[in-house]
């Protein structure tokens, strides 16, 4: 089922169809999926469980998530020269073998793997340079970050599982879940990860001690109605 799936190149998004000339997987890859779909500018189109899945841009609430995420990381760095990790943003990740492609709120990569890809000048990171990917929920999408449930529906949960992603944190801003979530030992033949470690909202995320950080938590909120409620996000 999974590999009829990809080959399928006619996708519907919001009930119209498009012929596509290649998978959508291929044309991820390539970078030319969005020149075949009419979306808006800010939005973004990923590929999961090999199907085309778009979102808007993210709240300023599921912003400041990432940022201190990311300051987390960044102020370890300036704290000691030799600190291997480093962050980005914004980049896609292709999952080779799984046939998958996202654009994690933000992946952790060794500084060296970082260097040498910059210098490579490569459009995509790959999921053996990650180290840990991070996703944050928004109110559209939720479902696809989360765990997947027995039986149902693969999400990026288990894309990042079978592609060996060896740590992903989901932070849920559901204010019915509220918490952050650590997965680690990936199973790829199972699409899940075996270890899991939560921390709830306001409590402090301490991450495995080769990163060396802890991240404050106090600041999070889960989404609301206000700018959350305006772009579905």
């Amino acid at each position: 089922m999974q590999e009829e799936v990809r080959k399928v190149t006619r996708v519907m998004i919001k009930e119209f169809p498009f012929d596509l000339p290649d998978t959508p997987y291929s044309l991820w890859v390539s970078g030319e999926l969005n020149d075949h779909l009419p979306l808006p500018e800010d939005f973004r189109a990923e590929i999961v469980n090999g199907e085309i899945t778009v979102s808007p841009a993210p709240v300023v609430g599921h912003n400041r998530i990432v940022y201190a995420i990311h300051f987390a990381f960044t102020e370890a760095r300036v704290l000691n020269r030799q600190y291997p990790w480093i962050v980005d943003t914004g980049s896609g990740t292709d999952l080779v073998g799984v046939g998958d492609g996202y654009i994690p709120d933000l992946i952790v990569l060794d500084s060296q793997i970082c260097a040498e890809a910059e210098a490579a000048q490569v459009a995509l990171w790959v999921a053996d340079q990650v180290e840990l990917a991070v996703e944050v929920t928004s109110k559209s999408n939720a479902a696809q970050d989360r765990k997947a449930r027995p039986g149902g529906r693969q999400t990026k949960w288990s894309g990042y599982a079978r592609a060996e992603v060896p740590y992903y944190l989901l932070v849920d801003r559901d204010p019915k879940v509220a918490r952050t979530t650590l997965y680690s030992v990936p199973d790829a033949a199972t699409g899940a990860y075996l270890q899991e470690e939560v921390w709830e909202f306001g409590k402090p995320v301490v991450l495995p001690e080769h990163f060396g950080v802890t991240i404050p938590t106090d600041n999070w909120r889960p989404w609301g109605a206000g700018s959350d409620r305006a772009d579905g996000r």
